[in-house]
């Protein structure tokens, strides 16, 4: 905010009165100027230069330079009439007696309309009492020389330079004269302006400032773009709320350039906040949306286990060991050369279906509740029923011989 303020806190080191129009200047209506401030020093005076081309689609120029001194040395307020018509467009410079300009200078503004427009005539042009013209023509470039001329006889010629917004000044060299074939009366003059500043040249004479018009001008940076004229102290423009105080730029109702800046000091903070909401939202949002996608991440990664776990159990299995109900075993071969009574084959005198029945195919409660938190589930009770559809072995007849049955190796003598 510092930054925006500091030019404000300059202007009025640097104005040491302000002034303002006490109503928007209206087309052939009575304008007032009020001076505030008591460091300024009498007599005030205000110069309203025209700005751009005329508002009459023939052309016409009906605007003068109005150049009007305060009453007296002490008085802070002038009421005149502008005799500009609407929509036309002006700068106004106020001075005192320290010097040209030392009140500021305003930014260009535009002419209210009103039911009076008897000051002018629209049918007519009105011209300087004499002409000035620059050389190069049409030419003013930074930092190198150039000549203001006139072929009229005058007295105690003068020259002003006014930006818009910016600083007024005296343009130096009138008082040093020279004649110059085919270019009149004149002096040369080098513009410390940098390039880009809009700048209006106002000729005087002892009739007063304004008697020779003024030309709009662009100052351009050149071919070389030269700067070797540059300083601190050149005149510069600095758009905005005018030099010198407050000023009314609208084409109606009242007002004063201090609202324009309590207006600009509003936008100025809204923009702030509104910048650290969006800022903070952003960061927000950035957070949630790590944050659900860590959560996905540890969901993902979490292993499920389908035979031990039970609902709401969070306990992770140990090195993946499963139950020893579910653990495989191999299935053994029984040894061929031994046979049963029955004619089936049998270990140690028992079935083989005896044997596999005799595994560990049955969940032991005390291992299956020791690796778990909650109790051991209840099994539900199960009657097994063994059928034998073709009933017992008979024994095979004693005058035959026993069939035999080829079975491939056991390999039960390899060893890993």
């Amino acid at each position: 905010m510092l930054p925006f303020l500091l030019p404000l806190f300059f202007v009025d080191l640097a104005n040491a009165y302000s002034w303002h129009f006490e109503e928007t200047p209206k087309q052939c209506t009575n304008v007032t100027v009020q001076i505030s401030g008591s460091d300024g020093k009498g007599p005030y005076r205000i110069l309203i230069v025209p700005y751009g081309s005329t508002p009459f689609s023939n052309n016409t120029e009906v605007r003068v330079i109005q150049d009007k001194e305060f009453p007296s040395d002490s008085a802070t307020s002038i009421t005149f009439q502008l005799p500009f018509p609407a929509n036309s467009q002006y700068v106004a410079v106020v001075s005192d007696a320290t010097g040209f300009g030392s009140g500021g200078t305003s930014v260009v503004g535009s002419v209210g309309d009103s039911l009076d427009s008897s000051c002018y005539d629209a049918s007519k042009s009105v011209s300087p009492q004499f002409n000035f013209s620059i050389e190069p023509e049409n030419q003013v470039v930074q930092c190198q020389s150039m000549r203001i001329l006139w072929f009229t006889n005058i007295t105690s010629p003068n020259f002003i330079g006014i930006i818009p917004g910016g600083e007024s000044f005296t343009v130096p060299g009138s008082d040093n004269l020279t004649q110059v074939a085919s270019q009149g009366t004149g002096f040369s003059w080098t513009p410390n302006i940098r390039g880009g500043t809009t700048l209006l040249l106002v000729g005087g004479d002892s009739r007063g400032i304004g008697t020779g018009g003024s030309t709009l001008n662009t100052v351009s940076n050149g071919i070389n773009n030269d700067g070797s004229c540059l300083s601190n102290d050149s005149p510069s423009s600095t758009p905005g709320t005018p030099a010198g105080g407050s000023y009314a730029t609208g084409t109606s109702g009242t007002g004063s350039g201090s609202s324009g800046g309590s207006s600009n000091t509003g936008a100025i903070v809204g923009g702030v906040v509104g910048g650290l909401v969006a800022i903070l939202a952003v960061v927000l949002l950035l957070f949630f949306l790590r944050r659900r996608s860590r959560l996905q991440r540890q969901q993902g990664e979490k292993p499920v286990d389908l035979l031990l776990e039970d609902e709401g159990d969070e306990r992770s299995p140990r090195n993946a060991e499963l139950p020893q109900y579910y653990e495989p075993e191999p299935f053994i071969v029984p040894d061929p050369t031994v046979a049963s009574d029955s004619g089936r084959g049998s270990i140690d005198g028992r079935p083989i279906s005896q044997l596999l029945s005799d595994r560990s195919g049955t969940p032991d409660g005390t291992s299956s509740a020791a690796g778990r938190k909650g109790p051991m589930r209840t099994l539900r009770p199960v009657n097994i029923i063994q059928h034998d559809d073709a009933g017992p072995s008979e024994p095979p007849p004693v005058d035959e011989e026993p069939e035999t049955v080829e079975l491939p190796p056991a390999y039960t003598n390899i060893r890993k």
